[in-house]
């Protein structure tokens, strides 16, 4: 995907890819559910939930289609379990 990703998205993702935060022990991590926001025509901003085991995680990430009519990926999140702040 790195290939796909242009500026800050490219440092982001290859980050990911490096700390393999959906890495687990024992159970492997699935796609629980999908979807997507169409905030402009030519840029989508998709999520995914992912699972594994009883841990939740969230990634989402937003395509933008360039002046070449070609799709490449702008930003890349990644979000864990929530921490109680109160």
């Amino acid at each position: 995907m790195l290939r796909h990703t242009v500026g800050r998205a490219y440092d982001e993702l290859a980050l990911l890819a490096e700390r393999g935060p959906l890495r687990t022990r024992g159970t492997r991590p699935v796609v629980r559910d999908i979807g997507y926001y169409v905030p402009r025509p030519g840029a989508i901003e998709a999520f995914a939930r992912i699972g594994a085991g009883d841990q939740l995680r969230a990634m989402a990430f937003r395509l933008e289609c360039g002046p070449d009519h070609r799709w490449r990926c702008t930003a890349v999140e990644l979000g864990g379990p929530r921490t109680n702040t109160g």
